[in-house]
């Protein structure tokens, strides 16, 4: 079942591009990671852009949403990891001053998940929303649009890099 599963992901467009946004949908890795994989693996570069994109914003809604309670809900019920919760929302607080997110909030936000580096994107976009209580309607679009703009960032790398193999 499981090679059969793994053969079908590797095997046929639509599971390079579902394998495409699973890799998107990790943090850190995200689309910076899920891109380039999905076009190693033979998606063409729009659908491994589309593939990026949407699995990248697929966290997004429910890291805004519930992070803050899951925060508090890990800190009651597993204490040795409130400390590491804690360094999270501090470093996340001082990239949130150090970027002028606070005074910018949807344009410091947009720009903060558009540059495809480590420590930025929609995972931490989504975060730093909560974090300022950004309503859902409010931050979904502009991290999406943040993700679109690494996306084709990304996408560009990878053709540049392709192009010169």
């Amino acid at each position: 079942m499981v090679q059969a599963l793994s053969q079908w992901l590797h095997a046929t467009a639509a599971g390079e591009f579902l394998l495409t946004m699973l890799i998107s949908m990790i943090p850190v890795a995200e689309l910076r990671v899920g891109v380039p994989a999905g076009v190693a693996m033979g998606l063409p570069i729009p659908l491994a852009l589309l593939a990026g994109v949407l699995g990248n914003m697929i966290p997004v809604p429910f890291v805004i949403l519930f992070i803050r309670q899951i925060f508090k809900w890990i800190r009651v019920h597993i204490p040795k990891l409130g400390g590491m919760i804690d360094r999270l929302e501090e470093r996340t607080y001082a990239k949130i001053e150090n970027k002028n997110l606070v005074r910018y909030e949807a344009w410091g936000l947009l720009l903060f998940v558009a540059i495809p580096l480590p420590g930025t994107g929609a995972w931490t976009g989504s975060l730093v929303a909560a974090l300022l209580d950004l309503r859902l309607k409010n931050a979904v679009p502009v991290i999406f649009v943040g993700v679109v703009i690494a996306g084709v960032i990304i996408t560009g790398l990878t053709y540049g890099v392709t192009a010169l193999l």
